[in-house]
């Protein structure tokens, strides 16, 4: 397993473009293959997960057609997929697994899919129930783990009161309601990322939204004739998510000077951006426009004092992949970080609570770890060994932590960082000369 090794540095400076959204990417690719035609998706993610999400459905039949970050997907409809003779693999991709198994439930075939050992041991309960009482039949390990063994059934239309807040869960449900008899709504505790509403939209599928209830009406339930969801040529904007690594990075070193283009804005993720603002950070948005219904533009960072902050409530949510960079710049701040109501970090690709306070700890940190979260006080950083547990936000959260600690910083399994920036390592070390 390969590491890399974080020296200090001064600032961070230059341009970056980000490779595509990962949220985007899997929603666009899946919506492509049903539709009536090709799509083409251009800066498709550069994430392992989503080149995942392609794999599966290459299995089930689909046309797809890979150069560079461009995919051409052929769609042959609601009903154009086949049944796969092999197991799917969603290798380490929550988001495959989950919002295919929406997809699948309504096919007319049985499919089995299953993924790497991290995430054998990632609940799908919480997607099972909701599509269960459309009528799926979905078996998995002790009711809750991959694999899953799916039978594609005869679907019903239901409205689902979302226990807690997951755009995955969401997404599945909508997802599968495009194969159900009449309407399928969702309600949402807190809002939660709308990719799957926004892209449901552009593919011309009959959604609608009233406050945090999102509906859908079935198409695929009558006869041959129904409606049909179009198929696309869409520019995938960069990954706020992945963008945030640098920001922080940027933010945190004095001298910083770094301009980011093309990234999503979209209002259910750049909540991270008021809430680092709120903070001290130096962040200004430019170029603002629309694309696909999704908002776009460029950031310019420069380096900042930040003074902490508290996240808990319906805020987790919107922050949820930016809670290990946000706890890793805890010791930098005035006040530190705060993270409460955050039990779902907990069976994530890893324990990232458990991750956090292991790794802050080694680097000296004083860190309190609590059930739902963890309490990070002002420190000083030294470099240290650092374990990610195969969890690719947890290696880059700390390859930045690194950037300002005192001494070398070694992080282990680097390559982990792949799941969504394969060229994480290398844009950090070109940024910093």
């Amino acid at each position: 397993m390969k590491s890399e090794i974080i020296q200090p540095i001064k600032a961070l400076s230059g341009g970056l473009e980000l490779p595509g959204d990962k949220s985007i990417s899997h929603r666009y690719a899946m919506l492509a293959v049903l539709a009536n035609g090709s799509s083409e998706l251009r800066n498709f993610a550069a994430a392992r997960d989503c080149y995942s999400t392609l794999g599966c459905l290459k299995s089930l039949g689909a046309g797809v057609k890979i150069e560079g970050s461009t995919v051409q997907i052929a769609g042959h409809g609601l009903r154009g997929l086949k049944s796969s003779w092999r197991t799917l693999d969603a290798e380490n991709s929550g988001t495959t697994i989950r919002l295919l198994s929406g997809i699948l439930s309504g096919q007319s075939f049985v499919t089995k899919i299953t993924g790497d050992g991290s995430l054998q041991k990632r609940p799908m309960k919480r997607v099972m129930t909701p599509l269960h009482e459309m009528g799926a039949d979905i078996r998995g390990r002790d009711g809750n783990f991959p694999p899953l063994e799916i039978h594609g059934s005869k679907l019903r239309g239901i409205h689902y009161q979302m226990p807690m807040a997951s755009a995955q869960v969401k997404s599945a449900v909508l997802l599968a309601g495009l194969y159900a008899e009449g309407e399928t709504s969702v309600t949402e505790p807190a809002a939660t990322r709308d990719h799957t509403e926004l892209a449901l939209l552009e593919f011309d599928a009959p959604v609608r939204k009233s406050g945090r209830t999102i509906s859908i009406q079935g198409l695929a339930a009558g006869s041959d004739g129904h409606p049909a969801l179009r198929p696309i040529s869409a520019d995938i904007p960069g990954d706020l998510s992945s963008a945030f690594f640098f920001i922080a990075a940027a933010s945190l070193l004095p001298e910083s000077n770094l301009y980011i283009g093309n990234v999503g804005l979209n209002p259910t993720r750049a909540a991270i951006l008021d809430f680092v603002k709120q903070m001290g950070a130096a962040v200004s948005i430019v170029n603002l426009q629309t694309r696909q219904g999704e908002l776009v533009g460029d950031l310019s960072i420069k380096g900042a004092t930040l003074k902490g902050g508290v996240i808990s409530g319906d805020l987790v949510a919107l922050l949820i992949d930016e809670l290990p960079m946000l706890a890793a710049l805890g010791p930098y701040t005035e006040q530190g970080i705060e993270i409460r109501d955050a039990t779902e970090l907990r069976v994530k690709e890893s324990d990232r609570i458990a991750a956090l306070a292991e790794n802050l700890k080694r680097m000296g940190a004083a860190v309190e770890e609590r059930p739902d979260g963890l309490w990070v006080s002002p420190s000083r950083l030294h470099g240290a060994e650092i374990d990610p547990r195969g969890d690719h936000r947890i290696a880059m959260a700390f390859a930045v932590a690194g950037l300002a600690a005192s001494g070398e910083t070694r992080i282990l399994d680097a390559g982990c960082a792949g799941v969504s920036y394969p060229r994480f390592f290398e844009e950090l070390r070109r940024l910093a000369e």
